[in-house]
């Protein structure tokens, strides 16, 4: 079965993936939009995480079969389970995503509730609240896709799910062969600082926002993947060659963030949203229920909104299109004296406001935990042998020079208090 993708062109899907997509757990991904409340913003992020999750698991064939074009594999059914596996976890990296971002992951369920049963297995921490990434692991494990890829007879559901998620630990070889463990390069790029999720996400983006800012060299940072041996585990590598593109891609998502991501009518949507489902009347939940989690989608949540606007102020700002505005906006490496002053005027005067903080940094190396650390991206030179592999973060200067946070700090009022907010902040 192939696709037709406007961003990679010609998709071609395995059997398997075939079987996956059209399961009606991954048919739901349809229904949720890849931007939530960017298309307020930018009318033409109308594109949805089906499409997406399609494009990762493309990328990620691409990408495999680049970096192990010369691996000395002893036989092809090894090598093919590999690239099967990655591209099935790339493919459902998306599924367990909540409606409208990662908003309504207020209002999910505690993880106890979910029942996971590989994570009872394995003594994991049951008492603090579910997100999106623990019902991925639960469709992964405990769904009709758990049953395909059973049928599909080359790995398990665990091995699928143990690229997407690091901390599950495994007691198995799957991911080892002939001494040398694969686990770690997998994984890497299903997540990581250079992984296929982001260099579709960004070229996707920047195309139907209709910006510039998430262009990358894609063709050239695939062709320069590579990978390196450290004791007995493979990593992630890149070319030398190819080291200013990845300072751009970098650089470009972090652009997309403060620029795209970050657009001030999207913020203050997912931030109504937030107050609603704060609020005491509100009465959407996400479910535990993998089962009716399915129906939870964007038109759902958008179809809860418009019935709940009678009796709650914020569902009727998101229902009728009302949103508050913006009176005054900073963008800066800390908190604003300016903004703490608006802020104290608009309460003497009694004017309700709603201040937003959005703060990005360009990489996670900034403050990189041990399990980070333990998956290093390295740099190599394949013109010069003698050449060490190092760290990327040790080999590029990008990480010092945009080391400090990025905050942009804004004021928004009610339409209907805006005049008399912006004469009172003169």
């Amino acid at each position: 079965m192939e696709i037709r993708d406007p961003i990679h062109g010609s998709i071609a899907l395995s059997p398997v993936e075939v079987s996956i997509c059209d399961s009606l757990e991954y048919q739901r991904l349809r229904a949720i939009k890849q931007l939530g409340f960017s298309e307020f913003s930018f009318p033409g992020a109308t594109h949805n995480r089906f499409l997406h999750s399609v494009g990762v698991t493309h990328l990620a064939g691409h990408a495999f079969d680049t970096i192990f074009k010369n691996y000395p594999f002893k036989d092809f059914k090894t090598k093919n389970s590999l690239r099967q596996c990655v591209k099935l976890a790339a493919l459902l990296h998306d599924i367990g995503h909540g409606p409208l971002s990662h908003t309504t992951e207020e209002v999910m369920p505690l993880l106890s509730e979910l029942n996971i049963k590989i994570y009872k297995d394995q003594n994991r921490v049951n008492d603090r609240q579910a997100n999106h990434e623990d019902y991925t692991i639960a469709f992964v494990t405990e769904s009709e896709i758990t049953n395909i890829i059973n049928a599909h007879g080359e790995f398990e559901p665990l091995h699928v799910a143990a690229l997407v998620d690091s901390k599950i630990v495994l007691k198995d070889d799957f991911f080892k062969v002939d001494g040398v463990d694969f686990r770690p390069i997998l994984s890497q790029l299903v997540s990581s600082e250079l992984d296929v999720d982001r260099m579709d996400y960004l070229l996707r983006d920047a195309y139907f926002c209709g910006t510039n800012y998430g262009n990358i060299e894609l063709s050239w940072l695939v062709a320069n993947l590579t990978y390196t041996q450290v004791k007995d585990k493979l990593h992630l590598a890149l070319n030398r060659r190819a080291l200013y593109t990845f300072d751009d891609f970098l650089l470009s998502r972090h652009h997309m963030h403060l620029m795209v991501y970050f657009h001030h009518k999207a913020i203050i949507y997912e931030e109504i949203l937030n107050r609603y489902l704060k609020s005491d009347n509100c009465t959407f939940k996400l479910p535990a229920s993998l089962k009716q989690y399915i129906k939870c989608t964007d038109y759902s949540l958008y179809e809860h909104l418009n019935d709940a606007q009678d009796i709650n102020i914020w569902a009727k700002r998101i229902a009728t299109r009302t949103p508050y505005k913006v009176l005054f906006e900073t963008h800066s490496d800390d908190a604003s004296e300016k903004t703490a002053s608006i802020k104290l005027k608009l309460e003497k005067e009694d004017i309700d406001y709603i201040y937003v903080s959005s703060e990005a940094r360009l990489s996670k190396y900034h403050g990189a935990t041990p399990q980070d650390q333990a998956f290093n991206i390295y740099v190599v030179d394949h013109y010069d042998k003698s050449i060490v592999p190092t760290r990327i973060q040790d080999t590029t200067e990008i990480f010092s020079r945009y080391e400090k946070m990025r905050m942009i700090e804004r004021i928004y009022v009610a339409p209907e208090q805006k005049g008399v907010a912006s004469n009172l902040i003169k």
